[in-house]
């Protein structure tokens, strides 16, 4: 299905093509027409055409991928300490990103409390990804669609330049 819908491309830039050899006319022979303009269509097909298609990278399984994933090789993020952001503050609560499904939510701690602003990378410990539960008179978990962390305080790049 491929080749045919090359081969159909192929003919439809040789017939709108200006190029003589292109369209099967002899070489030899001297036009009086001034050439055709190339389409935008043809030039990136001859473009495209140019490229060498031996270079294209080895392609992958789906399993082979996930084994080479960043997530895999962390293993068990229960107790990892990450780097997160804060996003986003309501009153004593701080929304902090660290780069996972869910954010989480962390009170502001009262030392040092003005430190803690929007923008500010904190260091995190991993309780849990997702805090799932089944909830009273319900017969399936439900998550809150955060993740449960600790916050271990300021990272080390942001105290330093408070300093």
């Amino acid at each position: 299905m491929l080749n045919r819908n090359a081969t159909f491309l192929w003919n439809l830039a040789r017939r709108y093509s200006s190029d003589s050899q292109a369209s099967g006319e002899d070489p030899n022979i001297v036009s009086t027409t001034p050439p055709k303009p190339k389409s935008g269509f043809v030039k990136a097909f001859e473009k495209f055409q140019s490229l060498d298609s031996t270079d294209k990278e080895e392609s992958y399984t789906f399993k082979e991928l996930l084994m080479k994933s960043k997530f895999i090789d962390l293993g068990d993020p229960e107790g990892k300490i990450v780097t997160g952001k804060i996003y986003h503050i309501v009153e004593d609560d701080l929304y902090i990103d660290f780069g996972w499904k869910f954010h989480c939510v962390c009170p502001r701690p009262k030392a040092n409390a003005s430190s803690y602003v929007r923008g500010a990378k904190v260091r995190l410990m991993i309780k849990d990804l997702e805090l799932s539960t089944r909830f009273l008179g319900y017969e399936r978990d439900l998550t809150l669609l955060e993740a449960d962390c600790v916050l271990l305080g300021l990272s080390q790049d942001q105290s330093a330049r408070n300093i």
